[in-house]
């Protein structure tokens, strides 16, 4: 695959893949910054005469406290009403701007990093994250005179809190289950990364039936991520063997991702889920347009399990959000990334995990098979990856390094697949090689790797 293609549209100067994201209590990610954000994301979405409002909800992290009340300074200031939900999951915040016909949603989190980070998501009054273009305005607002999104005394928001907001995301997750199955005889274990799902998750999971053993659900401000969670599922893997469960279920910070552990102890990630999920679905006639959405990092594997069950995957950049802008391109319901990210639209606008965990126990409870078994949907090719930091050009500039690129794509074939991508944060190139066998991976990723570093020497 070409250096040029499914590259992500150019960077932002502040948003990302998945909004602003940085350290806490630094630029971006200070209070100074956050209040501007709220005054011209407030100035961007309002439109009308009618009383605007945003729904602002946030993970664990202690700088949570910080950006909270400085985004809720600049929407007042701008006129918009602030409804505060606290700690809840990414899709809960996206589920909340919806269902209370907010004109925009914000999560205040940095998913999966540690505490020292934290970002920011926007949400349209649709419930899905903002476009490029729409972060560009908002960035353009930032840069120029705000004076214009300070509103008269008499049009200030007001600041309230919604304290039901748990309830209407538990009961939604629920939902999502099928009628009729139940969770009752299943031992599961969750981590809830000491993050923002560590009291709805326990919830849905033992009001479904389950007989629960919570990890992860003692944030202290701190913790969030730190060596638990979807990035971290050793500790997860032996708590399962020890008090033998069906299932382990990893959440990330925010629990918009999705890691598994079967009764064995063994770690499932997404590529296996979207496999498990996209063939019930299918064989229920309920994946629509028969094709699942995925990135270029899902392995090939993935692609030839769903070719043979007839079903196409279609590849986008990395980013989930690029994920469900193709989705709705050709009208899919199912999509995800090999992290964990798995996109339902039939449930929710933007990645669940803790609904793509009951998806997969429907299918557990219905096909009566342990998860060893029912989450091994195909067998992964051989993947690796390499990254190699240049210095003022990037070597994928070089014509010999594109050559050889195309050299060892046209010898793989059939047999493999090359993705070489440059990093959107950082001076480094991204080497993807995955082969039927180690040893022609192992070749093809030694000249390519070869060629790279030595342009990346001279550059």
């Amino acid at each position: 695959m070409s250096p040029d293609s499914l590259n992500p549209p150019p960077r932002r100067k502040l948003f990302g893949t998945d909004g602003i994201r940085g350290v806490a209590n630094r630029p971006p990610m200070d209070a100074g910054t956050a209040m501007r954000l709220g005054q011209a994301a407030g100035r961007f979405f309002n439109r009308g005469n009618h009383r605007h409002r945003v729904v602002i909800g946030k993970d664990t992290r202690l700088s949570g406290y910080m950006l909270e009340p400085a985004l809720t300074a600049g929407f007042i200031g701008a006129g918009m009403d602030v409804m505060l939900v606290g700690p809840l999951p990414t899709p809960a915040i996206a589920l909340l701007t919806r269902s209370l016909r907010a004109d925009l949603g914000v999560m205040i989190s940095a998913s999966h990093n540690g505490y020292e980070d934290n970002g920011i998501k926007l949400f349209g009054p649709d419930g899905l994250k903002l476009s490029d273009e729409q972060e560009a305005a908002i960035e353009a607002l930032m840069d120029a005179d705000l004076t214009a999104a300070q509103v008269a005394p008499s049009r200030l928001g007001r600041a309230s809190r919604l304290e039901d907001a748990p309830g209407r995301y538990i009961e939604a997750a629920k939902a999502s289950f099928p009628r009729g199955l139940t969770l009752e005889g299943m031992r599961i274990i969750v981590d809830c990364a000491h993050g923002a799902a560590y009291k709805v998750a326990p919830t849905v999971l033992w009001e479904l039936g389950a007989e629960v053993v919570s990890l992860g659900v003692q944030p202290d401000g701190f913790n969030i991520n730190r060596g638990c969670g979807s990035t971290a599922p050793e500790k997860l893997a032996e708590t399962v063997r020890e008090r033998r469960a069906d299932l382990g279920i990893a959440l990330d910070g925010d629990a918009d991702r999705l890691v598994l552990v079967d009764e064995t102890g063994a770690v499932v990630d997404g590529d296996q889920i979207l496999a498990l999920i996209a063939e019930s679905w299918a064989r229920d006639g309920r994946l629509r347009g028969g094709a699942v959405v995925a990135t270029v990092m899902s392995n090939m594997g993935l692609e030839r399990f769903l070719g043979r069950k007839g079903i196409l995957l279609h590849r986008t950049p990395v980013g989930d959000r690029y994920v469900g802008e193709r989705m709705r391109e050709i009208d899919a319901n199912l999509g995800g990334e090999q992290s964990g990210h798995v996109i339902m639209s039939d449930f929710a606008t933007t990645g669940d995990g803790l609904v793509a965990a009951l998806q997969v126990l429907a299918v557990l409870v219905e096909e009566r098979r342990p998860a060893s078994e029912a989450c091994r949907r195909f067998e992964k090719l051989p993947q690796k990856l390499v990254n190699i930091r240049y210095g003022n050009s990037s070597p994928l500039k070089n014509e010999g390094v594109r050559a050889m690129i195309a050299q060892e794509e046209a010898a793989l074939g059939a047999r493999g697949r090359v993705l070489i991508r440059a990093s959107g944060t950082e001076p480094v190139i991204r080497v993807m090689v995955e082969a039927e066998e180690e040893a022609l991976l192992d070749s093809a990723m030694e000249r390519l790797c070869g060629a790279i570093r030595a342009q990346a020497i001279t550059a």
